[in-house]
């Protein structure tokens, strides 16, 4: 199973990421937005609707909705994942938040312009 050192290690790779504590939880933010963080000890990631939904029926002991109130419906619980998978979703929920042309920059192997990804 992953840890938050892994997680950790993915996120800060990402242009722009820094992190940050919410909540004494670790928090994984491109300037004000948040895209991986810890959620009463589970990891909570904010994921794309139409594939959260594919993941909710498809693997419902892993992926789960967000309950009503604690936060956007647009985060999912997700547990018993290995490093590589988490790898794939912490990069997917990065590029939920950030601008497309940083995302593509760094799909394409180049670097964003500072001032598209930075943190503020």
């Amino acid at each position: 199973m992953a840890s938050w050192d892994d997680i950790r290690a993915v996120a800060l790779g990402l242009p722009g990421a820094w992190e940050n504590s919410w909540y004494g939880e670790p928090c994984f933010q491109v300037g004000k937005k948040g895209f991986v963080q810890g959620f009463r000890g589970r990891c909570v990631m904010k994921l794309e609707k139409n594939h959260q939904e594919l993941l909710f029926e498809a693997r419902p002991e892993v992926f789960s909705p967000m309950v009503a109130g604690a936060l956007r419906w647009s985060w999912v619980e997700i547990e018993f994942l290995d490093a590589e998978e988490v790898a794939t979703l912490v990069l997917e929920a990065w590029t939920q938040i950030v601008p497309k042309k940083v995302s593509r920059a760094y799909a394409e192997g180049r670097s964003p312009e500072p001032s598209d990804s930075g943190r503020g």
